[in-house]
């Protein structure tokens, strides 16, 4: 974050400075052009940065890594979010990873990564059900038994898989 409010700030003061010697060289350009330019590029840079954050995140995960689900916000303290919304968060899934119960091929645990803009990513272990169309995160005091049953999970069911649960369960 600190990086992009250097960034903008670098913009602002290059379309500043440009604008400033303009001006010494041709004098109908107006005063207030000065601060109006480098603020519109301050804004501007804050803007692409927004929305590039999504794109330059996914392009440097690993190959292996599936983005999966990515969630857009608005904001009024935004208005432009409004005619386009930004993704301010998204999960990943380790696909190098998976790892199959040798009793029942349905069931798959993957490490899972949460991205969110200005946060560290997040990481946790899910237990994926493929044809019951759940899935759980790991946690302390539950249980995978020989046969595959999993004991002492609360398991979120869904009506359609999303983007995670179908790279999870992708055969292959």
């Amino acid at each position: 974050m600190a990086l992009e409010l250097l960034g903008s700030f670098f913009v602002a003061l290059t379309l500043g400075l440009l604008v400033w010697a303009l001006r010494k060289k041709f004098a109908a350009i107006p005063a207030w052009a000065t601060p109006a330019v480098a603020g519109a590029g301050l804004i501007a840079t804050a803007i692409y940065m927004e929305y590039s954050w999504f794109n330059r995140v996914a392009a440097a995960l690993p190959a292996q890594f599936v983005v999966a689900n990515p969630e857009t916000a608005t904001s009024p303290l935004r208005p432009w979010t409004f005619a386009v919304p930004v993704v301010n968060r998204f999960t990943a899934l380790d696909g190098s990873k998976l790892a199959r119960h040798p009793e029942r091929d349905d069931l798959v645990v993957a490490p899972v990564f949460g991205f969110a803009r200005w946060q560290n990513p997040q990481t946790a272990l899910m237990v994926f059900d493929c044809i019951g169309k759940r899935r759980v995160p790991v946690t302390e005091g539950m249980a995978i038994d020989a046969n595959g049953t999993l004991t002492g999970a609360d398991w979120l069911v869904l009506e359609t898989p999303d983007g995670l649960q179908q790279a999870a369960c992708k055969e292959g």
